[in-house]
């Protein structure tokens, strides 16, 4: 009767405990995505809103800046021969984006998919190196977008103030709308660059956590443990990978796709034979260059560098196998040089650079202690079902990325030979 008024905890009151970490972080990048509006997709009423501010910062003000805003009777440095692929550009990967974001936030919520909702069965360093991921992320989006976005709004100011009274304006003062025509020109700017940014720096967060459950995998090698309980880790991490590829396979191939035709079109258009190109003509051009090939290449690295972390699983794997072969037959011969001793010898030519994925140590000696057939099994496993980023069945790691630069490469070197002329 006594112990009727404690209350014990509960599931939901541990898992809140544990979540304290990241809830800061976590806040931090929900109020962004509050800022560009796509944060509750499952209210109509807000997804209603999210799609009306798409539309006008990312559709009419790009089409209204380019009708109403042209200046063909302006000087040679203030027209906008490069405006219409810039635009276009930017409102191409911001759809992509928007529409990707939506949908994701619409069927998964947040938390999961970061894949924060399984983060109470992870370890307290586990937890700890989540929370530093999620302040990474807000301070890389912060450190991108604030200098490109100084940049254009350098650039716009210096465009409406150095070609007054060229520029043509629909009220009856002037510098208002000026001053409005370049606030709208620059949210619209910001609301596109910033929501396909977050989408890749997303990316990278996920990859980013991933690879930190590969590091704590890695630590099942290190002591010892079944060949089942690897095994069964292993499949988690897997399935992981598969539900990621399939969610950003679209975006990967699309941004991909989109950023390569910007590129060359840009490029068609900056080496004809009639093209004055200048950095008050081409400065805008160059700055969309910029957001969108850093915001492909933080995709493409993040995911080759998360399926290099899961294939050097098998070197691990086979390591592990090989050392306690290595003891087992030490222990046969009735040598005074077992494995540990092997291990203590290679600690010297440490760097401290090394991750317990690439490490050049052997392993420790009880993982003979697991039968012959069953290490070398899970090595077969590990070696025929390799895990990783895929888009649409191709793996994303070092050799698909060197097969993307030849095929740029060959393109880019065909349009210079059309365009310059070269033999």
């Amino acid at each position: 009767m006594k112990n009727r008024g404690k209350k014990s905890p509960s599931p939901m009151d541990s898992q809140e405990s544990e979540s304290e970490l990241e809830a800061p972080e976590l806040r931090r990048l929900e109020s962004f995505l509050k800022w560009i509006c796509i944060n509750d997709q499952s209210n109509p009423y807000r997804a209603s809103l999210s799609c009306l501010i798409f539309f006008i910062f990312a559709i009419a003000v790009p089409l209204a800046s380019h009708f109403a805003l042209s200046c063909s009777d302006c000087d040679e440095d203030h027209q906008r021969p490069f405006h219409v692929v810039v635009q276009l550009s930017l409102s191409a990967v911001a759809m992509l984006s928007f529409l990707s974001l939506s949908l994701w936030l619409r069927l998964f919520g947040f938390n999961r998919f970061l894949f924060l909702d399984k983060l109470s069965k992870a370890s307290p360093r586990v937890r700890a190196e989540y929370s530093r991921q999620l302040q990474r992320s807000k301070e890389l989006i912060c450190l991108f977008v604030v200098p490109c976005f100084m940049a254009e709004a350098a650039y716009k100011m210096w465009w409406y103030i150095t070609a007054a009274k060229q520029i043509p304006y629909y009220t009856n003062n002037m510098y208002l709308s000026y001053i409005t025509s370049c606030t709208l020109e620059l949210c619209s700017w910001l609301y596109r660059t910033s929501i396909f940014f977050f989408v890749c720096v997303l990316f990278r967060l996920i990859c980013c956590l991933q690879m930190i459950r590969l590091e704590d995998f890695a630590s099942v090698f290190h002591r010892e443990t079944d060949v089942g309980t690897i095994l069964v880790l292993h499949l988690g991490l897997r399935r992981t990978f598969t539900i990621i590829s399939h969610r950003f396979r679209a975006f990967i191939l699309l941004s991909l796709i989109l950023v390569t035709a910007s590129q060359f079109i840009s490029l068609l258009m900056t080496t004809t034979a009639k093209a004055h190109v200048n950095l008050s003509k081409a400065g805008q051009l160059a700055l969309c260059s910029i957001s969108l090939v850093t915001g492909l290449f933080i995709c493409l690295r993040s995911a080759a560098k998360i399926t290099h972390k899961a294939q050097s699983i098998t070197c691990l794997a086979a390591k592990w196998h090989v050392s306690a072969v290595v003891s087992t037959f030490d222990d046969l011969d009735n040598k005074m040089t077992p494995t540990a001793a092997i291990i203590e010898s290679n600690s010297d030519d440490e760097d401290g650079d090394e991750d317990d994925l690439d490490d050049a140590k052997l392993m420790p000696v009880f993982a003979d202690t697991i039968s012959f057939q069953k290490r070398q099994a899970l090595v077969i496993y590990l070696r025929n079902n390799k895990a990783g980023i895929t888009v649409y069945g191709f793996m994303v790691d070092r050799t698909w990325l060197k097969s993307i630069f030849a095929i740029e490469l060959a393109l880019f070197l065909w349009l210079l030979n059309k365009t310059v002329g070269i033999s």
